[in-house]
């Protein structure tokens, strides 16, 4: 009887099913896996070594299951051992979250076991998982043979540069990975640096979150170098990263160059209104890039003039992100005037900054009037 309930899950409504599930053995409730759900939620569940060995060894013969959330379980470097046994078998499982397990190394590495041979998972989610050095490289290791993965996520682990260097080198040769992220985590500038080489010669990856690195000025200079042989990359984290008015330099020079880029975060930095005044130049030539995200980054009203000379110029930024700087009624000035001549600009922050209510609402029906435009040519 059991098994008939299992079978016909699908056709229940999902607060029925988990209702269901809190009366079946976990026998029952992994073998229901083999034929009924194409997603599974298990995250917050104090699921151990034991319980994932049983959901490891379902999906060995699984065909139907696709997404498979484990966040926040106590799975451990065991059941990550489990699970990477499971990838070399599996053919249908798409998305793996395991973030906040707690694997370390050894579990990454056996993770990387199984995605050498496998052929199906596109999305693996290993957040805050205490990974360092020797759990990248092994990862790097297997990207070097993976076809499939496009999304991997490593944020909030503790890989360094050491790390840092076998990912880059994968991902020169990996054809099929697109989004990487490694923010929160130890890299610095010579991390920056092995990524910054390796944008020189990947032809596929697209978005690449970094913030909260401190690959400094110098960290800063490498990825923009590699920027500014790139063709593809189309979005870039880096916001928190110590990044001063020389690393601004060197990125504000790339938007002359660069002609994929579409947005760049620079959140929680310290460029200055040095640093704008080089971002004025490059916004001048760029064509590609559409949002820009400099909030919280000592800007004043000097910085607010070369902005809004930008804008005058610009005809392709749509989002600006002036948040929590120190641009008083004078850069507002600069700023209006620059919107009366933009026709692009429709998102604009410019909140907790020291400009009067006067001012502000002047440069909201500005913007309110570029809303319309868009509005109107769609």
């Amino acid at each position: 009887m059991a098994n008939q309930t299992v079978a016909n899950f699908i056709t229940l409504p999902v607060e029925l099913v988990y209702r269901i599930l809190d009366h079946q053995s976990n026998f029952t409730i992994v073998c229901s896996m083999r034929n009924t759900f194409s997603t599974l939620d298990f995250a917050y569940k104090e699921i151990q070594e034991v319980e994932a060995q049983q959901l490891a060894g379902a999906l060995r013969h699984n065909t139907i299951l696709t997404t498979l959330y484990l966040q926040h379980n106590q799975i451990g470097y065991v059941g990550a051992q489990y699970f990477g046994d499971a990838l070399r078998y599996n053919t249908t499982l798409t998305s793996l979250h395991l973030w906040g397990n707690v694997i370390g190394d050894v579990g990454a590495q056996y993770l990387a076991g199984g995605l050498r041979y496998n052929s199906a998972l596109t999305t693996l989610n290993l957040q805050k998982n205490q990974i360092g050095d020797i759990g990248a490289e092994r990862l790097g290791d297997a990207l070097q043979h993976n076809t499939t993965l496009i999304i991997l996520d490593l944020s909030e682990n503790q890989i360094g540069h050491i790390g840092a260097q076998p990912l880059s080198y994968a991902l020169r040769q990996n054809t099929s990975l697109t989004t990487l992220h490694l923010q929160y985590n130890q890299i610095g500038h010579v991390g920056a640096q092995y990524l910054g080489d390796t944008l020189k010669h990947n032809t596929t990856l697209t978005t690449l979150h970094l913030w909260g690195n401190k690959i400094g000025d110098v960290g800063a200079q490498h990825l923009a170098d590699g920027l500014q042989h790139n063709t593809t990359l189309i979005t870039l984290h880096l916001g928190e990263n110590q990044i001063g008015y020389i690393g601004a330099q060197h990125l504000g020079d790339t938007l002359k160059h660069n002609t994929t880029l579409t947005s760049l975060h620079l959140w929680g930095n310290e460029i200055g209104d040095i640093g704008v005044q080089y971002f004025d130049d490059g916004l001048r030539q760029n064509k590609t890039l559409t949002t820009l995200n400099l909030l919280g980054n000592q800007i004043g009203d000097a910085g607010g003039q070369h902005l809004g000379n930008s804008l005058q110029h610009n005809t392709t930024l749509t989002s600006l992100n002036l948040w929590g700087n120190q641009i008083g009624n004078v850069g507002a000035q600069y700023l209006t005037e620059g919107l009366r001549h933009n026709t692009t600009l429709n998102r604009f922050n410019v909140l907790e900054n020291e400009i009067e209510d006067d001012a502000l609402l002047e440069i909201n029906e500005l913007i309110e009037r570029n809303e319309r435009a868009e509005s109107y040519n769609v």
